[in-house]
């Protein structure tokens, strides 16, 4: 197609198609026979379709000036490979990315005539490193999950697991071991047993290459799990017993040092109580007082009234022992003497005599 009346030449090279891996380097070819035409009037223009509707210029060279700050996500990456007024206007693309990949167009134009070249660009992401992990117990008997992802990578992304010996030769899963067709990146170990303990590493596989990650998987006795929880069991165990004593220790020693400061406020028991001179039940305190003057001639007089008392109950009643007085003394104080009982000894046929109350004997303390 010509799009002036001067056009007098309208080339088109075949569309090609191009794949690279992300941070490697692309040439983008774009060949013209134009350059000998009218050395002035030579346009060169590269374009990057984003859509139909939506394109961007990469790089151009218009009026003797190559212009190839553009595009600010390719600023300082694109350029012209060689001779671009000579006939090979390709471009070139260094660290290439994701954002990269799309429809190129080189449009070369002069004198009237045009040449165009189209070019798909595809940029292959190589997966990230893989993440490896581990989900279930490290028990015989138990069943474990092995996991492994790509953060980031051009799907698809493959995965494939296999087993690292110690001389780090790969080897085949053990015969218990099923990978989950719906997700590749987890394989599940089941029944384990102290053959599965080991190293196992996952690859990460696309078009753009590969990564891959390692995990140890350590498979432990049941026996050995319950001693060490009996043991976790004993520490905490005797840890809470002296945390006891202490507590009990403490307490001790305080409530000893309170009792300490509190003795002197308080009345012993045991202490020996003020003695007393004279009391008489019946008198006051003045009575008691004139009591202790008298003392000795009211203690002769009441030893006489008594002793003449015995003798009239005796004689009356030879087979009645007269009663006796005891005195003992506890902590200082004397007994009072027992009581004689005047009805019984009435029916037995004594005699009674009234002795006046003021030779009754006084009490000592």
């Amino acid at each position: 197609v010509c799009l002036s009346a001067s056009c007098s030449v309208w080339l088109s090279e075949a569309q090609t198609e191009f794949k690279r891996v992300a941070e490697e380097n692309v040439t983008l070819p774009c060949h013209h026979r134009l350059g000998l035409l009218e050395q002035g009037s030579l346009d060169i223009e590269w374009l990057l379709h984003i859509s139909e509707t939506v394109q961007k210029a990469v790089i151009t060279y218009s009026g003797g000036r190559v212009y190839d700050d553009l595009n600010e996500e390719q600023k300082g990456r694109v350029s012209f490979t060689s001779n671009f007024l000579a006939g090979d206007a390709s471009l070139q693309i260094i660290s290439l990315q994701s954002s990269d990949a799309g429809k190129y167009i080189c449009k070369v134009k002069n004198a009237g005539q045009y040449e165009w070249a189209r070019i798909t660009l595809k940029v292959v992401e190589k997966p990230s490193k893989p993440k490896c992990w581990l989900e279930g117990e490290l028990l015989e008997g138990k069943e474990l999950s092995l996991q492994c992802r790509s953060a980031s990578g051009t799907a698809p992304i493959s995965y494939r697991w296999q087993r690292i010996n110690e001389e780090d030769r790969a080897e085949h899963l053990p015969p218990t071991s099923r990978v989950n067709i719906s997700n590749p990146g987890q394989v599940l170990l089941k029944n384990l047993t102290q053959m599965s303990t080991g190293l196992y590493q996952c690859i990460a596989t696309n078009e753009a290459g590969q990564e891959s990650c390692v995990v140890q998987v350590t498979v432990q006795h049941a026996q050995n799990i319950g001693m060490i929880a009996g043991a976790v069991c004993g520490v905490v165990v005797g840890l809470s017993l002296l945390f006891l004593v202490v507590r009990l220790t403490i307490r001790r020693k305080e409530k000893k040092r309170y009792e300490e400061e509190e003795a002197p406020n308080e009345i012993r028991e045991d202490a020996e109580a003020p003695k007393a001179h004279l009391v008489k039940p019946s008198s006051s305190s003045s009575g008691s007082r004139s009591s202790r003057s008298g003392s000795s001639s009211t203690r002769s007089t009441a030893n006489s009234a008594s002793r003449s008392q015995r003798t009239l109950s005796t004689e009356a009643t030879p087979h009645l022992t007269p009663p006796q007085y005891s005195q003992r003394e506890t902590e200082g104080k004397e007994i009072e003497p027992k009581k004689v009982d005047y009805n019984n000894l009435m029916k037995m046929g004594a005699t009674l005599v009234m002795v006046p109350a003021q030779s009754r004997a006084f009490q000592t303390v």
